[in-house]
This record gives structure tokens, sequence and C-alpha cells, in this order.
């Protein structure tokens, strides 16, 4: 596992999923609490769009970043491994 592939965008995804891990807690201990299920699918939703908004701000950074400069000369691709890598990463949209 490499630990030298960081980019601009990767603070402020770990930031948003510490908030949404720190939700989720919460989450769980309305449930121990008793709370409706209205309210916890409420708060169960904003747990996951936090989630969902994490992945695709980390795929875009990847389509934005990787995949552009392979795809535009970059020295480590080739055409086919930019479309194969793009086909794979699109599969979590």
């Amino acid at each position: 596992m490499a630990h030298d592939h960081v980019h601009e965008t990767h603070p402020a995804i770990v930031k948003r999923l510490k908030r949404a891990e720190g939700h989720l807690h919460k989450v769980i201990e309305m449930f121990s609490d008793g709370c409706s299920c209205l309210a916890l699918a409420h708060q169960l939703h904003a747990v996951e769009k936090a989630i969902n908004e994490a992945k695709k701000t980390l795929i875009h950074d990847h389509v934005d970043h990787c995949l552009d400069v392979a795809a535009n000369g970059g020295p480590t691709k080739s055409t086919g491994n930019v479309v194969a890598e793009f086909k794979a990463i699109s599969r979590y949209l």
C-alpha cells in the first residue's frame, strides 16, 4: 500500500468522514435511547449522504488528476489502462 498518494482533497475527505463517524456513533446511541424510526431514518440518511459525498469527491479527484494526467501523456499508463481504470472506479459512483 503506497503512502505517498495524497491529493489536495484528501484532508477534507478525512475530515468529512470523521464527522460522519461521530454522527454515526450518535445514531447508534439514539437506537439505545429508543428514538423514533423516523428520527433514526433521518439521521442514517444524513450519515449516508456524508459518506457518499466523500466518495464522490474522491472519485472526481481521481478522474481530474490521476486519469487526466495519464490520458494526457503521463508516463505510467497506456490509453487502454486509463480506460480500464476509469471503468473500474466508475463502479463506485
